[in-house]
């Protein structure tokens, strides 16, 4: 007989009576800590669905924009919606003004939840009511449901827990549904896959806006019974003296942070540090060894989005650079004719089998049935295979340049130039040109006691002999940082728009 699928609700409700585990959080103006264990955390969170039900229109969906830093309070909104039903919809604190507004109208919010950082960037939300949650007026409001009645919902696996929105590097953000099992499949997956339970401590720092944070954060520490250490903020300076503050055995990530964490500098002490497993998607492939032997860690690297349709894991044979072995129904398929690619082709990573973890979009109709045609998830992600399965990412469908007739994809070109000596970060995309359709541009931040020199560069790229003389940048833009979304994912639509007209150096190379 098959095991129900699993709910929020249920994982939380376990955790009701529980007195010498919780949640962790550190003020990051006083560097003071403080701890709520999770039944006092489960009863804030019945005292905050019941104020919240007060305020809700019954008449309409019961969904509430969220607006906070990585609180315990974020953690309260999620333990009102597992008892109440109440929809958190998680809202990007990095929109502005009309695309703000855009977000939660389409998520249909009633009211936004701010703390005092964000309540200064709801000036485009007018007429939206914003409670500050940090405010004595809300306090007193709370204080008023003191006592109410710790009952949890019973939902169907497939009811809403959630509304996370995509980062929307390549459009408008759209709205992903993350039903209780969506959210709570993989808590329990991943805390049986470490070995995750209730001695120990996981660390968020990623935002809990976005899915990774929700998902290999939050969710996790929830099926494990384990407890949870909160930053409002990442911090590359303060991941490690957290880790040790808090006795975090367990982090996740999205990006760059390993890559921030390895720029900090190295200390004598650094491998001695209570952190075991350190798993997100997305890592640099060259910092994730160099992480774990510096911080004595092991650091697993998955591939996923916020839809969850397509997930790759990496295996202990996998190469480096390489996402992990193609499984399942996930696969390569041509982006025009739809056949399966041969080794080293790209092409759009997709999943044969059905939507897998993908639970659609909200009221977006038409991009999920796109999402979804023929029957097959497409993730929009490029890649190619080798011949003996491994999937390597080769950027985002809008990354995708087409060079005097040919089609190339980003990534492998901005793993080449990681190896140019100096370089810390790489971005290339493509900029228009009416001879070639497009031309390859890069970005690169160099480290401090690296400059730049082009004909130095042009001699690198030459002995490259696995850079096709297509993948050749054109231009390069010498910049100190590149624009990222809170998620750390880089902007390239603005690199692209800026182009060689832009604030930072930018280097014309010619190829001999």
């Amino acid at each position: 007989m098959t095991a129900p699928a699993p709910t929020v609700s249920a994982l939380l409700s376990a955790l009701s009576d529980v007195d010498d585990r919780g949640v962790h959080s550190i003020d990051p103006g006083s560097a003071v800590t403080s701890f709520v264990s999770w039944r006092n955390h489960i009863r804030d969170g019945a005292a905050l669905a019941s104020a919240l039900r007060s305020r809700l229109d019954p008449d309409r969906p019961g969904h509430v924009g969220v607006l906070l830093g990585n609180t315990p309070f974020f953690g309260t909104v999620l333990a009102a919606a597992a008892l109440s039903g109440i929809v958190p919809v998680g809202l990007n604190p990095t929109r502005r003004g009309d695309a703000l507004r855009r977000d939660a109208d389409h998520a249909d919010c009633q009211f936004v939840l701010a703390d005092a950082e964000n309540v200064a960037q709801c000036g485009g939300l007018s007429g939206l009511d914003i409670i500050d949650v940090e405010s004595q007026a809300f306090a007193e409001e709370l204080s008023a449901h003191r006592g109410a009645d710790v009952g949890f919902i019973e939902p169907d696996p497939d009811d809403l827990f959630m509304l996370i929105f995509t980062s929307g590097t390549s459009g408008d953000p759209k709205a992903v549904r993350c039903t209780h099992e969506k959210v709570a499949f993989p808590g329990l997956m991943l805390a049986e896959r470490f070995g995750l339970g209730p001695a120990d401590t996981c660390y968020l720092s990623m935002p809990l806006f976005h899915s990774n944070a929700i998902m290999a954060g939050w969710a996790p520490a929830v099926a494990a019974g384990a407890s949870i250490a909160l930053r409002r903020k990442f911090s590359a300076s303060q991941f490690i003296p957290d880790v040790r503050r808090f006795g975090a055995t367990y982090a996740n990530y999205v990006g760059k942070p390993l890559s921030y964490i390895l720029a900090t500098p190295r200390l004598p002490d650094d491998a001695d540090n209570p952190l075991r497993i350190a798993y997100g998607n997305e890592g640099a492939p060259r910092d994730l060894s160099r992480f774990a032997e510096r911080f004595a860690v092991r650091v697993v690297d998955g591939f996923g989005s916020s839809e969850g349709g397509v997930s790759i894991a990496r295996t202990p044979d996998t190469p480096e650079g390489a996402l992990g072995p193609l499984t399942g129904g996930v696969t390569i398929l041509d982006v025009d004719t739809g056949a399966q690619c041969p080794p080293g082709v790209i092409g759009e990573l997709v999943n044969t089998e059905g939507p897998g973890q993908f639970r659609g979009y909200y009221k977006d109709p038409e991009a999920e049935a796109d999402r979804m045609r023929g029957g097959i998830y497409h993730s929009g992600d490029l890649a190619y295979r080798d011949e003996k399965g491994y999937a390597y990412f080769a950027g985002r469908l809008g990354d995708w340049m087409r060079v005097d007739g040919e089609n190339i994809g980003t990534a492998p070109i901005e793993r080449i130039l990681m190896r140019f000596p100096g370089v810390t970060e790489a971005a290339v995309y493509p900029i228009p040109d009416p001879a070639v359709g497009d031309q390859v541009m890069a970005a690169l931040v160099m480290c401090v006691d690296a400059p730049f020199e082009a004909a130095e560069f042009t001699e690198f790229l030459c002995a490259q002999a696995d850079l096709g003389p297509k993948q050749w940048p054109r231009f390069v833009r010498v910049a100190p940082a590149l624009p990222r979304t809170e998620t750390f994912k880089v902007l390239k639509r603005r690199l692209s728009a800026e182009g060689v007209d832009c604030p930072d150096p930018v280097h014309p190379i010619v190829r001999p």
